[in-house]
């Protein structure tokens, strides 16, 4: 004799997703990556632009803490014996916070800085490039 189950068939259900649904979210993911790229670049570039206009000013006000320190003639006469920018900036190293040893270390990659004189006391020279970048 033949018996029927008065249970319902079950029906298998995936809990997968489609292949739609992957392309959807792929592509979804893939405009904001393409939009997002750009912002970061830029974000990047204005953070180490301004890393070397603060390290700029730390230059700046190292030269007025040696003049304060060394007093005006013994600091002039020692700006000038330093004949190059890493020789200034060695006589400015004990005055820095946390400065590196050598000034191509201390700024970021792409800048230059050119010292000015002591006497009168005149802000360095920040350049990326060939341009002169004003702060």
């Amino acid at each position: 004799m033949k018996t029927t189950s008065s249970r319902p068939k079950t029906t298998r259900r995936s809990f997968a997703f489609s292949l739609v649904e992957m392309l959807a979210s792929v592509a979804i993911i893939g405009t904001i990556t393409f939009l997002a790229i750009p912002n970061l670049v830029k974000m990047r570039g204005d953070a180490e632009r301004n890393i070397a206009i603060a390290r700029a000013e730390a230059i700046n006000m190292s030269m007025a803490t040696l003049i304060q320190v060394r007093g005006r003639t013994q600091a002039v006469t020692d700006w000038s014996g330093a004949t190059t920018d890493q020789a200034k900036y060695t006589l400015l190293n004990p005055y820095l916070a946390y400065a590196e040893t050598n000034l191509t270390d201390y700024i970021p990659n792409g800048y230059t800085i050119t010292f000015n004189t002591l006497d009168p006391l005149r802000k360095v020279s920040l350049n990326q490039g060939t341009v002169v970048i004003a702060y």
